[in-house]
């Protein structure tokens, strides 16, 4: 493999905190690239030095002559696109100055796009959902077909299905990528070499060739041999300062030799102490009650409907103390329904809900609507007094912070000023002091990074309570759930044991669902389209599924804890879901009104 990219001795830092230092490596031909690493370690920082957009404060990067990058950055500018833009034409633009025929260049815009799922190329940039937007960037980058494509967070702003989507064409890519990411199964798929930045590793990081399972392997093996060797080091120092103690003199040659050894050795393990200090991560430790075989749940033929349109069921469910199921389906198609059924807060349709007496569950809001954005962080872990209790013990409030690596200075600010995974931590640190027979997980994982995540999941693997975990990392419900439900969105489910045998299913319902709209006939009428209905008819999956988004958002207002016991509020947060659902029942009528028309013209 030739090299495309060689980066030497790279430095940089924010005021005075390095983000890395002395980072060398390179980016090979052929090679799909997964760059991992704690949050603050500088991984977007080093896409931007590795795309020209940032310079380092000390090192170089040398790139191969000729090369061309992509570069897709955390968040797009597709909101600055002119009025009128479409899809079509922004992809069009983004071939420019590449020499391509004009037939070309149209054949491979009209690939990508099909390859994206783009019904209507024809519509404008700005008025696409932010899932397809990203989809709509990547596809702006990739269609130029570059040597190394830079991808920061792709996952972003993808719901399940666009994640599937990307996993499936990254795959494909005739060119080399380096993608940020946090999604492990993603990495476990898509990429045949991971890189992590970590102080941890003498180099600044740790480059594996593989997936991310002989990443997990060989970073194992180099731990466990820097563990060691700072163990042996340790017993070698205390000798040389024990033999220091007794008064060597270095005089002779041979004892300054000795001295000079002896401070390099001490030297050596106070850095080897540093950077094994440094695999701290959150600390996440659910309390389970203490039930033994007893039926938790029982539920039997639950259903779940809005505005006349069918969720899921009828649905059988039966959870014990130890049991892991994971669910899945995409936006809108009753999963945060379910949760809120489960923990007892609705009730279903139709069907039977029975909790067991004294049932303790808790239930994490992927919303966050938990948290007072007002309140202190120092108030939200500690809500009284300076002592946090935690399973019959006291923990001062400083200390439980670091826990959750908060740093000192962060407990007098407001919850509004930490970002979405410090957030998430915050929620995390309120469960973890509430014991739970049944813990209801909504999108725990959302801004986690992967160390968080790795001991997430070996918590999670450790409850010995019930669990129902909602999650797009298909690679925690892989690794914990001992079965996966899913909801398909149009009143289906299948009960499946494992992610594999789900995607499956999934894709023969969308591929049949898609068919039926391919050859359904709607009842005959005289007329064809003017250009304002053919215009309507062409953006009208895109309109449902905006007023399908507004349903799940109004469904998540309606469950809000915080006016569960407010029934003018109840009230008036159930007449808005209504009214989504209204819309897009108007819109499905209006969708098979015009193709009826457009066909009866044909």
């Amino acid at each position: 493999m030739s090299i495309l990219v060689s980066c030497r001795e790279l430095s940089k830092s924010y005021g005075s905190r390095p983000l890395f230092e002395g980072l060398s490596f390179g980016l090979f031909d052929g090679e799909r690239t997964g760059l991992i690493g704690p949050n603050g370690t500088g991984k977007s920082t080093l896409l931007r030095i590795l795309a020209g957009v940032e310079t380092p404060d000390a090192g170089e990067v040398a790139a191969r002559r000729g090369l061309r990058v992509g570069y897709l950055p955390q968040k797009d500018k597709l909101d600055e696109a002119p009025a009128g833009l479409t899809a079509r034409g922004l992809l069009r633009t983004a071939l420019e100055g590449l020499g391509l025929e004009e037939h070309e260049a149209d054949a491979r815009v009209a690939a990508w796009l099909d390859r994206a799922g783009f019904t209507n190329p024809e519509q404008e940039v700005r008025t696409l959902s932010g899932g397809w937007r990203k989809r709509l960037s990547v596809l702006e980058q990739a269609v130029r077909e570059p040597d190394l494509l830079l991808l920061d967070e792709p996952t972003n702003h993808l719901d399940l299905d666009g994640v599937l989507w990307l996993e499936e064409l990254a795959r494909k890519f005739s060119f080399a990528f380096l993608v940020v990411t946090h999604d492990r199964r993603f990495l476990e798929r898509s990429c045949n070499r991971v890189i992590e930045l970590d102080r941890r590793y003498p180099e600044g990081h740790l480059s594996s060739a593989g997936n991310y399972s002989k990443f997990l392997e060989n970073r194992e093996i180099f731990l466990d041999a820097q563990a060691a060797r700072e163990d042996s080091l340790r017993n070698i120092v205390r000798t040389e300062i024990e033999w220091l103690r007794r008064g060597a003199r270095a005089r002779m040659t041979k004892q300054k030799a000795h001295i000079d050894r002896a401070g390099g050795l001490i030297s050596e393990l106070g850095e080897l102490e540093f950077r094994n200090a440094q695999g701290r991560a959150t600390v996440i430790d659910f309390t389970a009650g203490d039930r033994q075989g007893n039926r938790l749940v029982t539920a039997a033929g639950i259903t779940a409907e809005r505005g006349g349109r069918r969720l899921f069921g009828p649905l059988d469910i039966a959870l014990k103390p130890g049991d892991k199921l994971g669910l899945l389906g995409s936006n809108g198609s009753g999963k945060t329904t379910l949760l809120n059924m489960l923990a007892g807060r609705v009730p279903p349709d139709s069907g039977t809900l029975k909790l067991a007496d004294g049932l303790r569950v808790v239930l994490f809001d992927q919303h966050r609507s938990q948290l007072d954005q007002s309140q202190t962080l120092r108030r939200a872990l500690c809500p009284a007094g300076e002592h946090v209790e935690f399973r019959g013990n006291f923990v001062h409030v400083n200390s439980w912070a670091k826990r959750f690596l908060f740093r000192a200075e962060q407990l007098d600010f407001p919850l509004s000023r930490l970002s979405g995974g410090e957030q998430s931590r915050v929620l995390i640190a309120g469960l973890m002091r509430q014991t739970a027979d049944l813990l209801l997980l909504d999108e725990p994982t959302n801004d986690l990074d992967i160390s968080s995540l790795e001991v997430l999941e070996n918590s999670l693997k450790e409850f010995s309570g019930a669990l129902v975990l909602v999650s797009h990392d298909r690679y925690l419900l892989d690794r914990v759930c001992g079965g996966i439900l899913g909801l398909d969105g149009r009143g289906g489910h299948g009960w499946f044991g494992g992610l594999d045998l789900w995607e499956e299913w999934k894709a023969e319902r969308d591929g049949a669902a898609a068919e039926a709209r391919k050859t359904a006939k709607p009842a005959q009428s005289a007329g064809g389209l003017d250009r304002r209905e053919a215009e309507e008819l062409r953006n009208m999956d895109r309109a449902i599924k905006a007023a399908e988004k507004k349903v799940a958002e109004a469904e998540a207002r309606l469950h809000d804890p915080a006016i569960a016991t407010d029934a003018a509020e109840l009230g008036a947060r159930q007449a808005k879901v209504d009214e989504a659902n209204r819309k897009v029942e108007e819109l499905f009528e209006r969708w098979q009104e015009l193709e009826s028309r457009r066909n009866s013209a044909g």
